[in-house]
């Protein structure tokens, strides 16, 4: 499976009366886009805006955050089975456009979402301070229950997403990666020597309003299976889950996965990236043990020699992260986890709910109960009256001063970064 990835750069967005790239801006109509939010139902109305790296602006809460792409050569289309046809992704031509994001918020009552910061302390753990954000804030029509809305929002995100895509169709990429893997035959051939690396993904399925989706199916409702990691690239796998900001792969970074990326670095020179595999986190012990029983047979099956796995959401999922570590050691495959931790705000406590000895190799994504104080600033993006009830806010949260007192999960994107960045400097 073979994938050419082109890059256009976004240096600039702006307002404009048709929806365009030139010379490297982005021009948006904000007519146009507010035909495509309410084509969902459940959407009242719809603001725009745009957030630029180091202005002094806040966006909250944040719903997903996803990277404008389009399939030009290949088969199917990006998010196949949600926007596209159901059909297999990840090869082809696409293209995407970089240094830029399609960011949805809103009034999102009962949620866990997050905050992005433009700057300022909160700025240094997401990375989507460094993205032009096009925002959409969202407010329901009245009546909407939660899980519908929540629905509403990610299907906007996505038509949008695709929307400003398609003006990219036409245009040359300022760069063009190739991202190949080979059938397992062709594999072994091709690097006998190397060992054959795996990449697991647990993927958040804990239930309403803490899905993932996958070819458009609920994750939870899959047994584990093994994905060309270009797939991904594609969209074959979109956020729709609610979980604490700092857990929660948006969109973005499933379409920008960066242990793929440093997977793919080293194939064919110091390892042979043989495989992605996708299980879940469901919440019954039965499940569970016949994911991670699936997960380990296929990591055997491939004749892997080491995997690497991660880890979404804590808690509950920490008991299938040490399941799927300790089965797969068990097989005589080498694991290396990445995960965040919740050791308490002194650090002290136990920071995983599940542990063994086998899961004696770890990166770790920092301590989610970090406590930090994000000043106030000068714009906001959405609105503050819910920055109570996100995980890892309380009810002294919002100071006099207008600063926000908070947990380090309030961020969107703060521990995962800092993990995958830990992991390709290893």
């Amino acid at each position: 499976m073979k994938l050419e990835l082109g890059k256009i750069f976004i240096k600039d967005i702006q307002f404009a009366d048709t929806t365009e790239i030139k010379d490297h801006v982005l021009y948006v109509s904000k007519k146009e886009l507010t035909e495509v939010f309410l084509t969902e139902e459940k959407i009242k109305e719809v603001e725009f805006d745009i957030a630029k790296p180091g202005e002094s602006v806040r966006i909250t809460p944040v719903k997903d955050v996803i990277e404008p792409r389009v399939k030009v050569e290949g088969k199917g289309g990006v998010f196949p089975g949600v926007i596209s046809s159901v059909d297999t992704v990840g090869s082809g031509k696409t293209y995407c456009l970089k240094g830029m994001a399609v960011v949805t918020a809103g009034p999102i009552v009962g949620f866990q979402e997050g905050i992005i910061d433009m700057t300022g302390l909160g700025a240094e753990y997401t990375p989507f301070s460094k993205t032009l954000n096009l925002t959409c804030v969202c407010k329901p029509v009245e009546g909407t229950e939660s899980h519908a809305y929540e629905q509403a929002v990610r299907m906007a995100g996505l038509k949008a997403a695709t929307f400003i895509a398609e003006k990219a169709k036409e245009l040359t990429p300022d760069e063009t990666k190739v991202y190949e893997t080979l059938d397992l035959i062709e594999g072994a051939n091709a690097y006998p020597n190397l060992p054959r690396v795996g990449y697991v993904q647990m993927l958040q399925s804990q239930g309403l309003l803490h899905d993932t989706y996958v070819y458009g199916v609920d994750a939870k409702k899959i047994l584990p299976t093994i994905l060309y990691p270009t797939e991904d690239m594609d969209g074959a796998i979109i956020s729709g889950n609610c979980v604490s900001a700092c857990d929660k792969n948006p969109t973005y970074v499933h379409e920008n996965n960066p242990v793929i990326e440093d997977l793919f670095e080293e194939h064919g020179k110091t390892i042979n990236f043989v495989a992605h595999i996708i299980t879940n986190e469901n919440v019954y012990l039965a499940d569970k043990e016949r994911s991670s029983n699936q997960t380990a047979k296929l990591c055997k099956m491939l004749h892997l020699d080491a995997v690497i796995i991660t880890e979404e959401g804590f808690g509950n999922p920490d008991t299938d992260l040490i399941m799927n570590c300790k089965k797969i050691e068990a097989e005589g495959i080498k694991t290396v986890i990445v995960t965040d931790e919740y050791a308490g705000r002194d650090g002290k406590s136990q920071s995983l709910a599940d542990a063994d000895v086998a899961a004696n190799a770890l990166v770790t994504a920092g301590n989610a109960n970090q406590l930090i104080t994000l000043p106030k600033l000068d714009k906001l993006i959405g609105t503050l009256d819910y920055v109570t009830k996100i995980a890892g806010a309380s009810d002294t949260t919002l100071k006099p001063d207008g600063s926000l007192e908070v947990e380090l999960q309030v961020i969107t994107g703060a521990t995962s970064e800092v993990g995958f960045n830990k992991l390709s400097a290893r």
